[in-house]
Parts: structure tokens; sequence; C-alpha cells
């Protein structure tokens, strides 16, 4: 089977995918590079599997993983693989994928409004970034809340798609790995997030609360506020969380990026959560 070029059928569609409307439209989108792809087969996520040939030599097990699970894979030319891709450099191997977005209510373990007593499905940690822009830095905080046992991640409000490429890249396959929920209405996030039992904390400069002595908190259920790169989390947002937690600065530095304070705040409750068996209300 000759391989398919650039402007065969099927690649000229899967290219349409990078951009976000058409991703919309067929419920779609491309993970490339090997771990996200691995984490696509693990899943069942996987709909078609384009290769180029170098590709197909170096990884082997993923090709024969694909055929066994019935995904179909595609050889394809190394233009095609650079029409599929969005790096500098294609790595060759890109999975067509269902979308992974789940509704609110089970990001929140099913809770709905009107059970504000929580269950034994209340999520205990949730990473929720608002109005987040930069891909790159959504998919660092889905991979952080993936290592660190988050129950899911919410973006909030005006955020990047988590399908963009680089988001998929970033998250390194933990895309794949826990629920990811996007919900333009802040307002709306914030209720669910209450009526489930969770205690909401907001990271800020002047927070009357100091993260190395906040552990009683981070005990508790907990939904991380993160705010935009640029601005930082909207200060009448910042308002309606039931704490606000400054990250002490030792250093001269004025302050810190969006994904390096949400590992710190992430690592900090799955610390003291994982010290603690079970909730504490």
């Amino acid at each position: 089977m000759d391989p398919f070029t650039e402007r065969t059928p099927r690649v000229v569609s899967a290219v349409k995918l990078l951009r976000g409307a058409e991703r919309r439209k067929t419920g779609r989108f491309l993970a490339e590079g090997s771990n996200s792809v691995t984490e696509a087969l693990a899943t069942g996520r996987a709909l078609e599997l384009f290769v180029t040939e170098v590709a197909a030599d170096r990884h082997e097990d993923l090709v024969d993983r694909a055929l066994s699970s019935g995904v179909r894979v595609s050889p394809i030319t190394e233009r095609a693989a650079k029409a599929l891709g969005d790096t500098v450099t294609p790595p060759g191997l890109i999975a067509v994928c269902g979308l992974l977005d789940v509704p609110l209510a089970v990001a929140l373990g099913g809770a709905t409004p009107d059970d504000a007593t929580g269950s034994a499905s209340r999520p205990r940690l949730l990473a929720v970034p608002v109005s987040v822009s930069e891909p790159g830095n959504a998919g660092t905080v889905i991979r952080v809340a993936d290592a660190v046992g988050a129950d899911a991640a919410i973006l909030a409000g005006d955020s990047v798609d988590p399908h963009n490429g680089k988001c998929v890249r970033a998250s390194a396959g933990s895309l794949f790995h826990l629920p990811i929920a996007r919900e333009r209405d802040v307002d709306l996030v914030l209720e669910r997030i209450a009526a489930a039992g969770v205690q909401v904390l907001a990271t800020a400069a002047d927070g009357e609360v100091d993260l190395d002595d906040a552990d009683e908190l981070l005990a508790r259920p907990t939904a991380w506020l993160f705010g935009n790169e640029a601005h930082g989390l909207d200060p009448a947002i910042a308002e309606r969380a039931d704490h606000r937690v400054r990250i002490p600065i030792h250093g001269r530095a004025e302050s810190l990026n969006l994904a390096t304070a949400a590992a710190i705040c992430l690592y900090a409750s799955a610390r003291v959560q994982h010290r603690r068996p079970g909730p504490t209300t």
C-alpha cells in the first residue's frame, strides 16, 4: 500500500482537525507523538493512526498495538506528517481520537446542584484554571493534576481548548487519564463545586492564608482556582473563594508563573490528603 500524501482525502480531512471549529463539528482531535499516542491506544480513544515509514520502524510496538486493537493504521509520507503536525520536527506518529471533555457534573463525581451534602463520589482535589489562554500552560496544569492524583481538571471561563495540539503535547498523555471539563460560566462552576461539598481556594499574592500554614485547610476536599497568565485571577472571582492563599516567596522573585504556582498548590494538597486518611469536613 502506497503511503498517503498530503492530498489524500483522509489526510486532508484529518488536517482540518487542527482547527477548533472542525474539532467541535466532528468530535475528533489529533494526538501527536509517542506519549500521546500510547495513552490514546491504552484508553481506547484512538480511531486511526497515521504513521510515516521512519516512525513505524521506531515505534513498531505502537503500530502492532493499534493493529491488534482494531485501529486503522494508515502509512503517510513525510510531507503528509508535516501537514498533520504543528511542530517544527513532526514525529510522524499521529492518532485521530474522539474528544475527551466531559460534562461538569461528571468531573464533579456525578454530584448535582441539589446534592449539597456530597457523597462517596465527592472529589477530593480539583484543578480549576480560569480563562487560561496559553495551551502549554493548560496542558502542564492537566499533567500536574494527573501526577498528584487529582480527580479532574475544569477549564473555566474563556479558556483554551484542551484538544489544542500544544495543550495535548504539554499534557504528555495525562489528558487521557483524568476527566477534563470545560465550562464558560465561571459562576456556574463555583456554584456546582460548592454544591458538591468542595471548598474553593484561590491563589493570591495578598492572601490571608500562607500555604505553609494551611495543612488543616488542605486536608479538606479542595478545588484550586488558578488565574490567567497575564492578569491573574479576576479579583471578583477570587473574592468568591472560601479562602485566598498566598505562596511564600523567600527569594527575590516577584512572582511565579501559572504552571509553577499550580504545581506547588496541587502538590501541597496532595501531600496532606495522602497523609490523612478520609475527608475532613
